[in-house]
């Protein structure tokens, strides 16, 4: 039996991409000088969104910075002016996007279940959220949705000092556990599954369906990956369980 099963969050736990696509949706579409079509303009608030994550993942922003330099492109595109004070860029995101993004979070059918039974499973692993998201932000979704209490830990950057996948050896040592004995389950095929295989750690992935950075088809996996649809088949598709 695994020791740590580590999870996602975002696409994993709960359906980020949802949450996002709907509150900017809201605004573009009640945008009166808008550049383009409001699709268009939800694709490029998705792409500016992954840009400037990937720059905030990699040290060369704050979390807050990355909404600024977000909003500095997709402004001129709403036909509003830029702010040139960082306070006024902050309070357009506190104030017309953070609200309906929250408001939209929606946790996945089949994560308390899956939590419940692997808490029934004779010497049951240890369970842990492993994200690259925000601290505050990703404990508040945990929280919204009563799943706190099932996870020793949420780890983060700001825990690990790295983000995945640099994050999975460093989950490890403070699970106080060996990647051979670790679990990674997560949407993403890439970074959740086959960055973490190469960190030593079993990879599984959650296949739901959609890519979540391009809301297209699933990609497609080598036969040799471990994949499951729902949730509720991660408890026998452990190391060390019958299936």
């Amino acid at each position: 039996m695994a020791d740590v099963v580590f999870f996602d969050l975002d696409g994993t736990l709960v359906d980020h991409r949802s949450a996002v696509l709907e509150a900017i949706g809201r605004i573009v579409r009640a945008a009166p000088n808008a550049t383009a079509p409001p699709e268009e303009l939800v694709a490029s608030w998705w792409a500016l969104e992954a840009r400037h994550m990937r720059e905030y993942l990699a040290g060369r922003c704050s979390f807050a910075e990355h909404h600024r330099r977000r909003l500095r492109s997709f402004l001129p595109m709403l036909g509003e002016p830029v702010p040139e004070s960082p306070g006024l860029l902050d309070a357009w995101i506190a104030e017309r996007y953070l609200p309906v993004f929250e408001e939209s979070w929606r946790c996945y059918p089949d994560v308390q279940p899956c939590l419940e039974a692997l808490g029934r499973l004779p010497r049951g692993p240890r369970l842990a959220v492993l994200t690259n998201g925000d601290p505050g932000q990703q404990r508040a979704k945990l929280a919204r949705f009563g799943l706190l209490g099932y996870f020793e830990g949420v780890l983060t950057p700001t825990e690990l000092g790295a983000a995945k996948p640099a994050a999975y050896a460093a989950a490890c040592r403070l699970m106080r556990t060996d990647p051979a004995q670790a679990v990674n389950v997560g949407d993403m095929l890439e970074s959740d599954v086959n960055a973490a295989a190469r960190a030593g750690l079993t990879g599984i992935w959650l296949d739901r369906g959609v890519d979540f950075a391009t809301g297209g088809p699933s990609p497609t996996a080598d036969g040799a990956v471990l994949r499951i649809e729902r949730l509720t088949d991660l408890p026998g598709r452990l190391p060390g369980t019958n299936t």
